[in-house]
């Protein structure tokens, strides 16, 4: 049976947002519902039944999720135990030695696992590989026990050097596995086989404690789908951009941490260059937070780790993603001082901005939009609400920003607007600026539900050269999901001088590295137009503690991969480090550090022209004109349906070009181009 249709679903802090795309046609629909709380899996389904009645003819469904950030950042992962290593209970306690806040003697850090649950067994690798203390299983058995005992949920086997020899760790995990009485036990050497324990502590903890909440999560919706007639391939963004089955995701959730934010940079990379513009700053702004990330020459930047929040640290391929609390639902308030400060705290989908009338009492973002005319009262989107309450926006602004700053309701709005384009504009110099990046020569592409009405503002602030703002901006992260590639990244650590490096051990990891991935492609539902498999080395001068991430052409025939020469690596080595230090050490000592391995299938791509608009008059789509504040004036704005303009209608400001997911704002001495596409290029009138 041929199932035409592909839908991406992105589960937001305030909405979640739904892509449907029918192959077949080359149309497609979107949604945005409120996100569902606790539970997200309500909203997720809701939202896919607004657009889709028959969910036989859809082929794959891939979903962004927030479930396991939410998780981390709310603490509200699941009872866990720890079996490590006598004396290294304190590795997550006691981290790199840092502090969450610079001065002071204290710090108020709690790892997510209770000291009582962290027990310890003898056992003792070496970091050459080396077997000093086989592992004592029944003492692993007795502490397993232990923590069922105590009420654990899930257990981490994290062992002293396992990423060297993984025997001991191997031997107590099948232990654990053999009286747990779920499948919830992670192993360090399974997640991350990689030196530095913090980092691999952490990150296998944090594993293991999203995932009853993530499994089970995931277990909820495919249960859900399956019954409502879904019989096609249900998969999940990683943060690294890539899609994964179900399975994996539930077995290493930790890699779904920023998925929803990691499938927008996907879709907006895509975007741009299909446009014409590789060089690109993206900003996600939805109800809770504004996401910011850089891809140039249409590449994105990849960090090989993050803090989800202080000490909780991950330690796998990402996409680098800036992110500050100044959404749509960010609250704005007074601070004893009587600075105007706008979030982190968000009024989220419940109860909301004041303007939904659903009890909170706060002015946000959004109210100081609605006040200035910019958002239609009239036209909420989200489709849950009828009008939005503009005299009750008005004055909750007026009582908790104008009298304590004394100004009236406008000015306060407007200065609620200020402080968070400004939070928005320092983010944006983040990744850009202090990277070494000129704004002159990106675009900004803003996608979310509030994205497109700060764009004129991010120009302005940062110096970008326009702002691209897609077909569809407020689901472009659901967009993103259909159009992610299915990616399994690969790390283990070699911990070797180049001169005498085993290169029969190291095209051993890599073959089977190779190996794994292709099986799990080859176990996917979904098609690919083809696969891809890099390789890169972490390389360094002996005494060095950081590295330098080495690009290695490796031939790979028939999925057989041939061995490079110690040659090849030297001279990738140098070219790497040149061009970051912009020299090289003659006498030093070069080490490989780690292999890095990643096997991509990329999946089909639509065509973005089909999305472009068909037909259609500046004038039938210009519905109306009302006033709109800008600085000090209200100006008479032109309001047109966004969806309705046709290609190569330039748009002059001040003008607000509206559509069911967001609303775009054209600000005065800017013009919006509709391009082939379907984009609106917004750029300085007469640049």
């Amino acid at each position: 049976m041929i199932r035409p249709l592909m839908i991406g679903v992105d589960v937001g802090g305030t909405f979640t947002d739904v892509f449907v795309l029918d192959e077949s046609s080359g149309t497609a629909q979107v949604a945005k519902v409120a996100t569902s709380r606790p539970d997200q899996s309500g909203g997720f389904l809701d939202g896919i039944r607004t657009r889709v009645d028959d969910l036989d003819s859809v082929s794959v469904i891939v979903h962004g999720t927030t479930a396991g950030t939410n998780a981390l950042l709310e603490r509200k992962g699941a009872r866990i135990g720890i079996i490590t290593t006598e004396g290294l209970r304190d590795v997550l306690e006691m981290r790199r030695r840092d502090r969450p806040r610079t001065w002071g003697l204290r710090g108020d850090f709690v790892p997510v696992v209770p000291r009582d649950l962290r027990l310890e067994v003898p056992e003792r690798t070496l970091a050459d590989g080396c077997i000093r203390t086989p592992v004592d299983l029944d003492a692993v058995t007795a502490a397993a026990r232990a923590l069922i005992e105590d009420g654990c949920l899930a257990c981490a086997v994290m062992f002293a050097n396992s990423y060297a020899n993984p025997e001991n760790e191997r031997a107590a995990v099948a232990a654990v596995r053999a009286v747990w009485p779920n499948a919830h036990v992670s192993a360090s050497s399974e997640i991350l086989p990689e030196i530095r324990e913090f980092e691999r502590f952490s990150t296998t903890a944090l594993n293991a404690y999203l995932q009853p909440e993530v499994s089970g999560y995931i277990d909820r919706l495919e249960t859900a789908l399956k019954s409502d007639g879904f019989a096609g391939e249900f998969m999940i963004v990683q943060s690294n951009g890539g899609v994964m089955d179900v399975a994996t995701a539930a077995k290493v959730p930790v890699r779904t941490a920023l998925s929803g934010p990691a499938a927008g940079v996907i879709a907006a990379g895509y975007i741009a260059e299909a446009a014409g513009f590789p060089n690109v700053i993206t900003g996600d702004m939805g109800g809770t937070s504004f996401d910011v990330s850089l891809i140039a020459a249409g590449q994105s930047m990849l960090t090989p780790q993050t803090s989800i929040d202080f000490g909780m640290v991950i330690r796998s391929p990402m996409i680098e993603i800036a992110t500050i609390g100044a959404g749509g639902g960010s609250i704005a308030w007074v601070d004893r001082g009587g600075l105007l400060n706008i979030g982190p705290e968000s009024a989220g989908s419940t109860p909301g901005p004041v303007a939904y009338g659903q009890g909170n009492t706060r002015p946000t973002v959004t109210d100081a939009n609605v006040v200035l005319g910019r958002i239609d009262p009239d036209s909420p989107i989200g489709g849950k609400l009828k009008r939005l309450d503009v005299d009750a926006a008005r004055a909750a602004i007026l009582e908790h920003v104008g009298k304590p700053l004394n100004l009236d309701a406008l000015q306060a709005a407007e200065a609620i607007l200020t402080v968070a384009n400004s939070r928005m504009a320092g983010a944006l110099r983040l990744v850009s600026i202090e990277r070494g990046f000129d704004p002159k020569n990106f675009a900004f592409m803003p996608f979310g539900g509030g994205g497109a009405l700060h764009a004129g503002a991010m120009l302005a602030d940062v110096g970008l050269a326009r702002a691209i703002v897609p077909r569809y901006p407020g689901v472009l992260s659901a967009m993103g999901c259909v159009i992610a590639d299915m990616r399994q990244d690969f790390v283990q650590t070699i911990n070797a001088p180049l001169a005498g490096l085993d290169i029969t051990a190291l095209t051993r990891f890599m073959q089977g590295h190779i190996d794994s991935g292709h099986a799990t492609l080859d176990a996917a539902q979904t098609r690919f137009e083809s696969r891809d498999v890099t390789f890169t080395l972490d390389m360094s001068y002996l005494g060095q503690t950081h590295t330098v991430s080495v690009p290695l052409v490796v031939t790979v025939s028939d999925g057989t991969v041939r061995q490079v020469t110690p040659d090849q690596i030297a001279a990738a080595f140098d070219d790497a480090y040149l061009a970051t230090y912009d020299r090289v050490l003659k006498n030093g000592t070069r080490r490989v550090i780690n292999l890095r391995s990643a096997v991509t299938g990329r999946r089909p791509r639509f065509d973005l022209s089909s999305l472009a608009p068909k037909g259609g008059s500046v004038e039938a789509a210009h519905v109306a004109t009302r006033q709109v504040h800008f600085g000090d004036t209200w100006y008479n704005t032109a309001i047109y349906k966004r969806l309705d303009l046709p290609v190569g209608a330039r748009i002059p400001g001040p003008a607000i070009l509206e559509q069911p997911d967001t609303t775009v704002l054209i600000e005065p001495g800017l013009t919006g181009l509709i391009d082939a596409l379907g984009n609106t290029i917004i750029e300085r009138s007469g640049g």
